[in-house]
């Protein structure tokens, strides 16, 4: 089931998208099971639930798998998706690692902005789509495309980029430059590696703290790695931003309920909100 509105590989060879897949199939080198107990822990909290069982999910650009496995062994019958091919062979490679030839996990090639595709799919119980939207070229579509997979009284749970101004406009220039090539690819990791890196390293030796505490800490919220983080943040094309009200806004105008929210402070990262759709809308 392939409903592709453009061409992912021409996209990146033009410099206009991020190879995402590429960074998360380094990323399953890595994955482990504290790693995927983490994940599920993440979607536990932030779902208000301890199983899944019974409830159907589909993860919304599924980039490494990791999420769409974490619902699978909490008991969710999962369909993942991924408009990057190598993605999408992360989800299978996940699948056929922990859950061979099962009927209850399927995995499509496919976009967030293709209405015919989304249509096709059906509603669920659970939407997933953890930072993923803000890098389709058209958030505010794909944003409004979602709500449709969501079933009377399902949860809808995104993460999108906090909206800093004027540092997001400079990081969009960034992450544009990354993608440019390998001499603009160069050029960003010399400077931003750098940046990201040293600052804190020193203010723990100072404090003479661990310095591996930071590293520690971001893979105990949600199993994800902070290196490979850095890259698909660095690279990370298309990239878009809202603040937290316009996203309470647009969808509590489409009738959905806002269950949580979880900030990152006005700071950089991603707002995280759990929606539900009534009953009846």
């Amino acid at each position: 089931m392939t409903h592709l509105p453009t061409d992912h590989s021409s996209e990146v060879k033009s410099g206009q998208r991020f190879q995402f897949g590429e960074n998360w199939a380094h990323f399953l080198r890595a994955l482990d099971e504290s790693r995927i107990v983490t994940a599920e822990q993440s979607l536990k909290t932030m779902l208000g639930r301890e199983s899944l069982a019974g409830l159907s999910f589909v993860d919304v650009g599924s980039g490494s798998g990791l999420f769409s496995l974490a619902a699978r062994r909490l008991g969710a019958t999962v369909l993942s998706f991924d408009f990057d091919p190598q993605s999408v062979q992360c989800a299978a490679a996940l699948r056929s690692r922990y859950f061979s030839n099962d009927s209850s996990w399927t995995i499509h090639e496919g976009s967030a902005l293709d209405a015919g595709f989304i249509e096709g799919l059906g509603q669920f119980d659970i939407v997933y789509s953890w930072g993923v939207l803000h890098h389709t070229g058209n958030m505010w579509k794909g944003l409004d495309l979602v709500t449709r997979l969501v079933g009377p009284s399902g949860q809808l749970f995104i993460a999108i980029y906090n909206d800093q101004g004027y540092i997001s406009r400079r990081w969009a220039r960034i992450k544009k430059l990354y993608c440019s090539g390998r001499l603009g690819r160069s050029i960003v990791k010399a400077i931003c590696i750098p940046y990201f890196v040293l600052p804190p390293l020193l203010l723990d030796l100072v404090k003479l703290r661990d310095p591996t505490r930071l590293y520690r800490e971001y893979r105990r919220e949600r199993g994800m790695s902070k290196l490979h983080d850095w890259y698909d943040w660095l690279g990370g094309y298309p990239f878009e931003v809202a603040r937290p009200e316009e996203i309470f806004d647009f969808y509590t105008g489409r009738g959905f309920l806002m269950e949580r929210m979880t900030t990152c402070g006005g700071g950089l990262g991603c707002n995280q909100f759990v929606f539900r759709r009534p009953l009846r809308d």
